[in-house]
């Protein structure tokens, strides 16, 4: 009767061992995309129920046992399972936070219109709404720039993984600090205002790094002697903040009274019109010393390079030989 008792409770043992094994070695879950959500402090018994509602373990119980052997603190978070995987592979993403994220690629002159766009094509929220933001959230550099009319200029262009329950508020905060983190590699810690400022036309008005100090000369010396910038992505600037803009320049937007009309107003507009890169930036703290005052920008020149003149006469000249090419028809 011992003898039997004995097999019997070996027998239990022996089931009981293969269903944990069962339930811890063999991979079970989704083949689509799968989302956990874990809020915090939410206890380990929840979250091993809730795993297991979801299909993604066998057993809540064998987990439980799993993450008192291995130790630690699982994480909250929003995670995504999108295949079968092995409790030890769901505890492990859990215990170092593994949670989902959308990627958001901010390219180098990019404004707040432009990345509120995508934004909302990542799904991170409303365009609208994150403009809308970007022009209140100031806060965020009064430290760098008090007299600054939005976070434009300060959302530094780079790759960021933001959590999809991510407000525009977190997204531009983590922009301003790698806006910080960047600058701080290239010696800018003042001036803030003017340097970003004319970095963000140096930026929309030359994509060729050897050209941006010669574009920011240009700048600099119309300003020394009053001229104005007259600088066409100023101009489109403006029309975007009215909400008028129509994809090309009128006669009514080089007219408009807009502060950003540099055609207009003399001097550099009342802030950053995009958001520039390093480089633009590095060329706006060490422009070149030239005594240019014209170009035909690299992005209106077929030849994709910037004519650089310094006589009004030297210009007018330029702009022919660019409206002759511009008729030439394109080799085939």
């Amino acid at each position: 009767m011992v003898r039997r008792f004995f097999f019997l409770l070996f027998l239990a043992i022996l089931v009981a061992a293969g269903a944990a094994a069962w339930a811890l070695l063999v991979p079970v879950g989704p083949h689509t995309d799968t989302f956990v959500e874990i809020t915090p402090g939410t206890p380990t018994s929840q979250i091993a129920a809730k795993l297991k509602d979801r299909g993604l373990i066998r057993s809540r119980y064998v987990f439980l046992a799993l993450d008192v052997f291995k130790g630690g603190t699982l994480k909250a978070g929003e995670y995504r399972f999108n295949h079968p995987a092995r409790m030890e592979e769901v505890w492990r993403r859990l215990h170092l936070g593994d949670v989902y994220t959308v990627t958001l690629t901010i390219p180098e002159g990019s404004n707040i219109f432009d990345i509120g766009a995508r934004v909302e094509a990542a799904g991170l929220g409303s365009k609208d709404a994150f403009v809308a933001a970007a022009k209140q959230d100031t806060a965020l550099v009064a430290e760098l720039d008090p007299t600054a009319p939005s976070l434009e200029g300060y959302l530094f262009p780079d790759t960021y993984h933001f959590d999809p329950r991510a407000t525009p508020q977190e997204m531009m905060a983590v922009m301003v600090r790698q806006f910080r983190e960047s600058t701080r590699t290239i010696g800018l810690t003042a001036d803030y205002h003017r340097v970003v400022t004319l970095a963000s036309l140096v930026e929309k008005e030359t994509p060729i790094d050897a050209e941006r100090p010669l574009v920011a000369s240009v700048f600099v010396n119309r300003m020394a002697k009053d001229m104005p910038l007259m600088t066409d992505p100023s101009v489109i600037y403006a029309a975007l903040l009215q909400g008028n803009y129509r994809g090309a320049i009128y006669e009514s937007d080089l007219q408009s009274p807009s502060s950003y009309n540099t055609y207009q107003h003399t001097g550099l507009p009342p802030g950053p019109i995009c958001n520039p890169g390093l480089k633009s930036l590095e060329a706006a703290m060490h422009p070149a010393q030239t005594d240019y005052l014209y170009f035909v920008a690299a992005s209106a020149d077929p030849s994709g390079k910037s004519v650089f003149s310094s006589t009004l006469q030297e210009h007018a000249k330029d702009v022919q030989a660019y409206r002759r090419a511009l008729r030439q028809p394109a080799p085939q």
